[in-house]
């Protein structure tokens, strides 16, 4: 499977270094500003650029029928325009605020608490954040994913959130639910930006040959 890489930051070498191990061959290696002309003959490719190139480049590869997995956060105020030009060219793109699967198990983990706790009014929340000094967005794409998830299952009050941006953390995630009586804490923590690229790549594995708009936890949850 030949794969094109765009965006070739910390994260495209790393889709580099383990694509051999999930079956691909480096077909193209393009950054932010490169010709995604060289694209061109990709079974499929892989996004880790930059929010403000994510639109463009959804029209280009869709315009070349190169299926995309997009990995880039901070863009999710294009989703819908993004999801017509895919419907348009009869593409296939895969998105997700984080492609971590240990990230979208702690996702699911957290809509059942909220399911379970939102009727206990005695219960407050809080969603805090904090990943690498580097990081461009906060709060992080994946904590308002996941404040936007809490609310869905019918928890009403008011969620308290927090962010911090310091040295070299790959992100950790937590959220709380906290009573007089007792405090209920769930976190997730990165040890490295290893989980993102294999989520990534088992993606652009899946999305080979479909059509249509996907979100990353439909392929692992069925």
């Amino acid at each position: 499977m030949k794969l094109a890489i765009i965006g070739y930051g910390k994260m495209g070498r790393l889709i580099e270094q383990l694509a051999p191990e999930n079956g691909f061959s480096i077909h193209a290696r393009i950054n932010s500003a490169g010709d995604l002309g060289q694209a061109a003959g990709a079974d499929v490719a892989v996004d880790f650029s930059v929010a403000t190139a994510v639109a463009e480049n959804v029209v280009r590869l869709m315009a070349l029928k190169i299926p995309l997995v997009v990995g880039t956060t901070g863009w999710l105020n294009k989703l819908g325009y993004v999801r017509g030009v895919v419907k348009a060219y009869q593409g296939a793109l895969v998105w997700s605020v984080n492609f971590s699967i240990g990230v979208n198990i702690f996702t699911r983990l957290v809509e059942e608490a909220a399911r379970l706790i939102a009727n206990e009014q005695n219960y407050g929340a809080w969603a805090w954040e904090i990943h690498h000094a580097a990081k461009k967005d906060a709060p992080s794409c994946t904590l308002l994913h996941l404040v936007k998830v809490i609310k869905e299952v019918g928890y009403t009050r008011p969620v308290s959130q927090s962010s911090n941006r310091a040295g070299h953390i790959p992100g950790t995630h937590e959220i709380g639910f906290d009573s007089a009586a007792d405090t209920i804490t769930l976190r997730h923590t990165a040890r490295n930006l290893e989980g993102f690229a294999r989520g990534a790549l088992k993606a652009a594995q899946w999305v080979i040959g479909q059509q249509g708009f996907y979100e990353f936890s439909e392929i692992i949850f069925g």
